[in-house]
């Protein structure tokens, strides 16, 4: 990286937003910090660029998922969540409402820097990609238009945009139409790890994507699972420049 990346840390704990203020200092990040759900979504509004954001779920007053949702009406920039619940349902649930990652505590500062480093990697890659001079600004797929610039999804006369882990996806199935993707490939290609074998993260993730292309949830037709392989999508996709 050749510039400092900022980073927002909200968690109530005094003791872990001080570790990581300092840790992630030390590796050369700008932290900023807040223990509330409330003071971040303040203070995020009058900030400048914040580069991703690791948001614990048990605040006080609006917890994480409120703040992630609130959060993703104004703002796609990555979100890392931090649980406190052994139990997966949490994490689904932040997914869900388009967390691009999440933690479970305790949690290995160690292991928390590989996941944003990852994250980060995935977002300069991306914006490397979106270049129009080296990409199609727009691609369209059945009845959609995903716009490359904006990170919108065109749909009819409807405009929505999407998450940075929603927009990875489907740019990733985009980039491979008519072919296999298996679990492991995309867990790689959009988390920058393996997939581990109990970790709901692909499927649930497909799962939104589909939700986001209006798909039936029992017969999806756009994105099909290929049973003890992976996904396909089953579009012809075209590249494009302009959209009439």
């Amino acid at each position: 990286m050749t510039q400092s990346k900022c980073i927002y840390v909200v968690d109530d704990d005094d003791e872990i937003r001080s570790l990581l203020k300092t840790y992630l200092e030390k590796h050369q990040f700008t932290v900023f910090t807040a223990d509330s759900g409330e003071a971040f979504l303040e203070s995020f509004k009058a900030s400048q660029q914040i580069d991703l954001v690791i948001l614990d779920i048990m605040l006080p007053g609006q917890d994480g998922f409120s703040v992630c949702h609130s959060l993703r009406t104004q703002s796609q920039v990555p979100v890392i969540m931090l649980t406190a619940n052994s139990d997966e349902t949490d994490r689904i649930i932040g997914l869900e409402i388009g967390a691009d990652d999440y933690l479970a505590k305790p949690f290995n500062p160690r292991e928390l820097l590989a996941r944003i480093k990852a994250i980060l990697r995935r977002m300069e890659h991306t914006e490397i990609i979106e270049a129009p001079s080296v990409a199609h600004r727009f691609y369209h797929f059945a009845h959609f238009t995903v716009d490359t610039i904006s990170r919108e999804l065109h749909i009819d006369d409807e405009k929505e945009s999407l998450s940075g882990a929603d927009y990875n996806l489907l740019m990733l199935f985009l980039s491979h139409p008519g072919e296999v993707l298996t679990r492991e490939h995309i867990a790689e290609n959009t988390r920058g790890r393996d997939s581990a074998p109990l970790d709901r993260f692909i499927d649930v993730h497909v799962s939104r994507l589909r939700q986001r292309l209006r798909e039936d949830a029992r017969h999806p037709q756009l994105i099909k699972t290929v049973r003890g392989q992976g996904y396909i999508l089953t579009s012809d996709v075209e590249a494009i420049n302009h959209v009439s």
